[in-house]
């Protein structure tokens, strides 16, 4: 991969704000299988076509919320705990990188810009990929709704990590596998990449806030960059 093979991101830019699920880390299958079980376990029936593009991205609070209406609190936690234990006893044994993940975001790092990540994910799950390859160490902060913040596709996630970052959302580009967090980076004012690793490019077609469509960081889509 060298850097005359790729487009270049806008000059403004000084941020790099990236998904994790799909995105850094090729954990849909498993969610996928996660949702699976759970939905037979509690005799539910789902759409495979459209659970993930109309769920990717939102907390599972906010899921269950429309799901199941109507439950309490308690049991919506104890619901939330049940289908990410499920996603971890089946990701552990098998979770990687997105190809090329850790070599983009080091030179990334190295280009000077500040790097976040932004996800709907639990701590539990971020906390299995952190211990796994280091993550949290690649970035300056992570934000998820464990902060209290509204999941995608609103843009609380990536406008709060605009804020901690001390850059204007404008000067971010989001790095994103689902539509809702395309979604949610337009509504923060935000330009995208979006990644294939779990929908066609034809998925994103209805966004004008990606400049860039690849299916994995080692891609010649990918953009590389100029130093902010």
């Amino acid at each position: 991969m060298t850097d005359t093979m790729l487009s270049t991101l806008p000059s403004n830019i000084k941020s790099l704000l990236f998904d994790l699920d799909g995105t850094l880390i090729d954990s849909m299958p498993h969610h996928h299988t996660a949702w699976l079980e759970w939905h037979a376990r509690h005799g539910l029936a789902i759409d495979e076509a459209g659970f993930f593009a109309a769920t990717a991205g939102r907390s599972n609070h906010e899921i269950l919320l429309d799901m199941l209406p109507g439950r309490s609190a308690e049991d919506y936690d104890a619901m939330v705990e049940e289908k990410e234990g499920l996603y971890r006893e089946f990701a552990a044994p098998q979770l990687a990188l997105i190809a090329g993940t850790e070599a983009y975001l080091a030179r990334a790092r190295a280009a000077g810009f500040k790097l976040a990540v932004c996800t709907a994910s639990t701590p539990k799950n971020m906390a299995l990929a952190f211990a796994r390859f280091g993550i949290d160490g690649w970035v300056e902060t992570v934000v998820s709704p464990a902060d209290g913040l509204r999941g995608k596709p609103h843009p609380d996630i990536f406008l709060e990590a605009a804020k901690r970052l001390g850059v204007a959302p404008g000067d971010c580009i989001v790095f994103e596998d689902a539509p809702l967090g395309v979604e949610a980076a337009h509504r923060a004012g935000m330009k995208a990449v979006a990644l294939t690793t779990t929908l066609p490019a034809v998925a994103f077609a209805a966004f004008d806030n990606i400049i860039a469509i690849a299916p994995d960081f080692d891609s010649a889509q990918m953009p590389a960059w100029k130093t902010p």
